[in-house]
């Protein structure tokens, strides 16, 4: 009888031991533990726009009245600027879908567009294809400049933002401040 009794009991404690508990996991939480730590204009000014200037710096090609300059990276190094600046990009649109920085349905479908838009300039960094990287660079301007005419918050005296960029300054560039082909 005491090792059918020894038996019942270790059997109970393995079904007790496997069973659901009541305990909130971090890995189960309906809730990610996300905490966003920079503002949205800092995200900007701090991960998305140094990222995308090697990419638009990086495509492409200026002429002028001295000659023309191909913008196309020519070294691995280079490239791999490339890829480590798409790859930001890429993922910086995740971290502008985390919860308390979305706005809207609108804005969830500009940051799925910076992925995107980051996805191609990884693939063209990989394959070191200038083609397809000036590609991914249109690509993006026109995700960034369909969210910015829809969100973007003008600081006091015009278009000057507080990290010191003017989007009105150079004349030779485009309205958002980047050479084009």
């Amino acid at each position: 009888m005491p090792y059918n009794y020894c038996v019942v009991v270790t059997f109970c404690m393995l079904v007790a031991a496997c069973g659901e508990r009541n305990e909130p996991s971090l890995a189960t939480s309906a809730e990610p533990p996300y905490q966003a730590i920079t503002t949205i204009q800092d995200t900007m000014a701090w991960i998305l726009d140094p990222a995308a200037d090697v990419i638009w710096s990086s495509a492409g090609t200026i002429i002028t009245a001295q000659g023309h300059q191909e913008l196309a990276p020519t070294t691995d190094e280079d490239w791999a600027e490339v890829l480590h600046a798409a790859a930001t990009l890429t993922e910086a649109g995740n971290l502008l879908m985390m919860p308390g920085r979305a706005a809207g349905d609108d804005w969830i479908e500009y940051a799925q567009g910076l992925t995107a838009a980051g996805q191609l300039a990884i693939k063209a960094a990989q394959d070191q294809d200038d083609e397809a990287l000036f590609e991914a660079g249109g690509r993006l301007y026109q995700v960034c400049r369909a969210c910015h005419n829809q969100y973007w918050i003008e600081a006091e005296g015009g278009d000057q933002r507080d990290d010191g960029y003017d989007e009105n300054e150079n004349e030779n560039e485009n309205d958002q401040g980047h050479s084009t082909r």
